[in-house]
């Protein structure tokens, strides 16, 4: 039996990456942290509608067809990555 090749985050939709996120323990931290609850850890639907706050959206579904939001997706998603220490932050 051959084994499933994965696709690499980076390279999934947007909304579906958006999906992904709001389900991940450290990014609900993120997330409240971001909304002024740094002793807390948001639930993944309040993850997802401070998600949808930042990037102005309606449905995450919105990132596969309004690039300004996809762009605001792809901010949060550098400034979660550094606050995560996946990526140097600038001093």
């Amino acid at each position: 039996m051959a084994q499933e090749q994965r696709t690499p985050f980076c390279n999934l939709p947007a909304q579906q990456q958006a999906g992904i996120l709001c389900n991940d323990p450290q990014f609900r931290r993120f997330t409240a942290v971001r909304s002024g609850f740094p002793d807390t850890e948001f639930t993944t639907a309040a993850a997802a509608e401070f998600l949808r706050q930042c990037c102005q959206i309606d449905s995450r579904r919105d990132l596969a067809t309004n690039p300004i939001a996809r762009d605001r997706f792809d901010i949060l998603r550098t400034e979660f990555d550094g606050w995560a220490g996946r990526i140097p932050t600038p001093r």
